[in-house]
């Protein structure tokens, strides 16, 4: 039999003001008590930093916002997230409690993908000093704000010129955030293991500015040219910071990647297709 310092060791995550998030921890905790050691239970600002370092799976409850926040803190600990659906859409958060108790075992013993995805950097610089940074999970996006006029954004790619972009503003998103608010935009779907970024102009001017698809090792600098008073630079819809025309944003991949554990009874076309209805065959009327 294992001993209890030979057992996995688990941090369970979550925001215990949500509803039912409390409940599921606490169920959960009891199903696994004899199998796993649990180091602490606790929201993601919570949590000391000994505790993540020396856990080998963080279980997080909650909707795929909960797993993005997570995410953005965790990569530095590569630490590999176990997502449970207790939201509505489940990008992310893969698993039901019951999956999770079901292969749980299987997670345990490595038997299960954990997926590398790749991550962002954002940088917000004046006078080529740096005065914001951040990670991403999902993307980075410039929105137009009040007093909700077009804005015009000037981006280069490695230096290199690549266009002037009058919008309500513009998307730059991972593999992992090109199913949210990049395709909500009109951008693609990338393959959650690509490397590489989507830049999604948001209802731009213009009947040819289409989305293209960069090199993850490039460098995205946005020049803002015209603004308005609310205009704002966005990470993963969580974290926000007002833009000025003085700025210059700078997007690159981020220096570590997100784990995350793929639930083994279904791959990522199965949730493309059962969460957002991609590809669904038409409802033809029966002769």
């Amino acid at each position: 039999m294992m001993s209890k310092k030979d057992l996995p060791r688990l941090v369970l995550l979550g925001d215990l003001k949500q509803e039912y998030v409390a409940e599921e921890i606490e169920e959960f905790t009891d199903f696994a008590r004899s199998k796993a050691r649990i180091l602490a239970s606790c929201s993601v600002e919570q949590c000391e930093r000994e505790v993540l370092q020396q856990s080998d799976f963080a279980v997080v409850f909650g909707g795929d916002g909960s797993i993005i926040s997570a995410g953005r803190s965790l990569s530095q600990y590569n630490l590999p997230v176990i997502g449970v659906n207790l939201g509505k859409l489940g990008f992310l958060a893969e698993f039901s409690v019951e999956e999770l108790k079901e292969y749980f075992k299987e997670i345990m013993s490595g038997n299960v993908v954990v997926e590398k995805r790749m991550m962002l950097d954002c940088g917000i610089f004046e006078n080529n000093l740096e005065k914001f940074q951040s990670k991403a999970v999902n993307d980075i996006f410039i929105t137009a704000g009040s007093p909700f006029r077009t804005i015009e954004l000037k981006i280069s790619v490695d230096n290199q010129p690549l266009a002037s972009c009058v919008s309500d503003g513009i998307v730059i998103a991972s593999p992992t955030g090109s199913t949210a608010y990049n395709l909500s935009s009109g951008g693609p779907i990338l393959s959650g293991k690509l490397e590489a970024m989507a830049i999604t102009p948001i209802c731009p001017h213009s009947l040819s500015f289409r989305p293209i698809v960069i090199n993850a090792d490039s460098k995205v600098e946005i020049a803002p040219q015209r603004l308005n008073e609310g205009t704002t630079v966005s990470i993963d819809g969580q974290v926000s910071r007002s833009l000025s025309e003085n700025d210059i944003v700078r997007v690159e991949r981020g220096k570590s990647p997100f784990l995350i554990v793929n639930n083994p009874m279904r791959t990522k076309w199965d949730t493309l297709a059962s969460k957002l209805s991609w590809a669904v065959t038409p409802k033809y009327k029966k002769s």
